[in-house]
C-alpha cells in the first residue's frame, strides 16, 4: 500500500499548477461547508447571550391570530381571492393588556412580569435627528432585563403611572445624538414631545433592532400620547424557579384564556413560550437554512468532482506507456486501480484540508467582524465539521476517480504499449 501512495504523490507533485486547478472546486465547496457550519454556531453563540439577557428563566406571551380566525380566513380565500386573507390578517390583536400582566404575577411561580410596545419615531437633539425605534414598557423591564445602565437610572413605576416624558437611551443612539456630551438630563425631542433623558445603556450588541439603537421610556406614555392604545404588543414574565418554566407556561395560559374569555384552544390569541421553546424555534430554522446552504455547496463539490475525474481521465492518457509498461512487467489489474484511485482520493483530500483552512479563516473573519459590532459571536469550528468535511472529501475522490482508474487497470499492456 505505502507503494500506491508513493506513486500518487508523485503523480500530484508532477504539475502543481494543475494539481491545484484540479482540487479548486473541492477547496470551495469545503470552505463553504466550513464556514457554514462555524458560522451557524457562532450565530448559536450569540443568540444564547441574547437569551442570556433575559434569563432562562422566562416566558414570553405574544399575540397571535386565532387558529380558528386563520382557518375561516383560508375558506374564504379560498372562495373569493387572496386580497380577502391579506387584509385581515393585518388587524392588529389588541386584546392583550395591562392587566392580563397584574393578574399573571399573581401566579405562584411568577417572580416579576411586564408588558411592552414598540414605536418608531423621528428623535432629535439640536441639529441632529434620525428615525428610531421606542420602546415602551413599565419600570419591572429593569428588574427583569440583564441590561446595564451606564450612567444615569431607569425611570420608576411612579413615572410610569403618571405618564412620565424621561428617556433612557441605547449608547448608540446617545452617541449618535450626543457624540461625546453627557446626555444626562438634557431634553430630546422625540416625536411632538420633549422628553428628559434621565439613563443611557451600556452597550450590548445584536441583530436588527437592537436595544443599543433604541430609546426606551414608560409604556402608558407610549400608549396614550403617542399611539393612543390600551393594548399590549408582548409580555415577559420572570419565574422564580426555571426549572418549572412548562408548567408555569399552562398557568399562564389559564390565567390569560380566563381574562380573554376563551374555552375553546383553537381561538387563542395569544401564545406563551418558555426559553426553551425558543430556542427551539430559532434552532429548527437554524437547521433548515444550514441544510439548504450546505446543499449549494454539494453543487460545488460535484463539479470540483467532476474536474478531478476529467484530471484523472486525461493522466490515464498521459501515462498509458507507463501503465503498459507496468502491467507488462507484472503489475495486476488491482495494482494500477489503486494507484490512480488513490491519486484522485489525495487530490480531492489536498483540496479539502485546504477547503477546511480557508473556511475556518474566513469564519474567523466574520467573527471578528461581529464582535466589532458588539455582537456576542464566538469563534468555532466544530469537529463534526471538520470530520464531515474530510468524509465528503473522499468520498469525491473515491466516486470520481473510480472510474478512471477502473478504466486505467484494464488497459491491455500491448495496446497501451503501441498506443504510446
Amino acid at each position: 500500500m505505502n507503494k500506491y501512495f508513493k506513486q500518487a504523490i508523485r503523480g500530484i507533485t508532477h504539475n502543481k499548477s494543475r494539481t491545484f486547478l484540479t482540487t479548486l472546486g473541492i477547496m470551495i465547496g469545503i470552505g463553504t461547508v466550513v464556514l457554514v457550519l462555524s458560522a451557524g454556531e457562532g450565530f448559536k453563540s450569540y443568540i444564547n447571550s441574547q437569551v442570556e439577557m433575559f434569563g432562562s428563566n422566562t416566558l414570553s406571551i405574544e399575540t397571535v391570530i386565532p387558529a380558528s380566525t386563520k382557518q375561516r380566513n383560508a375558506n374564504a380565500n379560498t372562495s373569493n381571492n387572496i386580497q380577502n386573507n391579506a387584509g385581515t390578517n393585518a388587524v392588529p390583536i389588541t386584546t392583550l393588556k395591562n392587566k392580563d400582566i397584574e393578574d399573571i404575577k399573581s401566579i405562584p411561580n411568577v417572580k416579576n412580569a411586564y408588558g411592552a410596545v414598540l414605536s418608531q419615531q423621528i428623535v432629535s437633539y439640536g441639529n441632529i435627528s434620525k428615525n428610531t425605534f421606542i420602546f415602551g414598557a413599565n419600570a419591572s423591564r429593569f428588574d427583569i432585563d440583564k441590561g446595564v445602565i451606564a450612567s444615569g437610572r431607569p425611570y420608576t413605576e411612579e413615572e410610569n403611572r403618571g405618564l412620565g416624558q424621561v428617556a433612557v437611551l441605547g449608547s448608540t443612539v446617545a452617541t449618535d445624538l450626543f457624540g461625546n456630551i453627557d446626555p444626562i438630563g438634557k431634553l430630546i425631542r422625540v416625536g411632538n414631545y420633549n422628553l428628559e433623558v434621565i439613563g443611557v445603556y451600556e452597550p450590548r450588541g445584536g441583530l436588527g433592532t437592537t436595544d443599543d439603537d433604541q430609546i426606551f421610556i414608560p409604556i402608558t406614555t407610549l400608549q396614550k400620547k403617542y399611539l393612543g392604545i390600551d393594548y399590549l404588543f408582548y409580555g415577559i414574565v420572570e419565574l422564580y424557579d426555571g426549572n418549572k418554566a412548562e408548567t408555569t407556561a399552562l398557568d399562564v395560559t389559564d390565567m390569560v384564556r380566563r381574562n380573554h374569555s376563551i374555552t375553546d384552544p383553537s381561538k387563542d390569541d395569544f401564545s406563551v413560550k418558555t426559553q426553551a421553546q425558543n430556542l427551539e424555534t430559532f434552532n429548527t430554522i437554524l437547521s433548515a437554512v444550514t441544510f439548504l446552504l450546505i446543499a449549494i455547496a454539494l453543487i460545488s463539490l460535484v463539479v470540483g468532482g467532476v474536474g478531478v475525474m476529467n484530471i484523472m481521465y486525461v493522466v490515464v492518457t498521459e501515462r498509458i506507456g507507463e501503465i503498459g509498461l507496468k502491467k507488462a512487467l507484472g503489475a495486476r489489474n488491482k495494482d494500477i486501480l489503486f494507484e490512480f484511485l488513490i491519486e484522485a482520493v489525495l487530490l480531492t483530500l489536498i483540496g479539502g484540508i485546504v477547503g477546511i483552512l480557508g473556511g475556518a479563516l474566513f469564519a474567523y473573519a466574520v467573527a471578528k467582524i461581529a464582535q466589532s459590532f458588539n455582537f456576542a459571536w464566538s469563534f468555532i469550528v466544530p469537529l463534526y465539521g471538520i470530520i464531515l468535511s474530510l468524509s465528503m472529501s473522499m468520498i469525491i475522490g473515491v466516486v470520481f476517480g473510480v472510474f478512471p482508474a477502473r478504466n486505467a487497470s484494464k488497459l491491455n499492456p500491448i495496446e497501451a504499449l503501441n498506443k504510446e
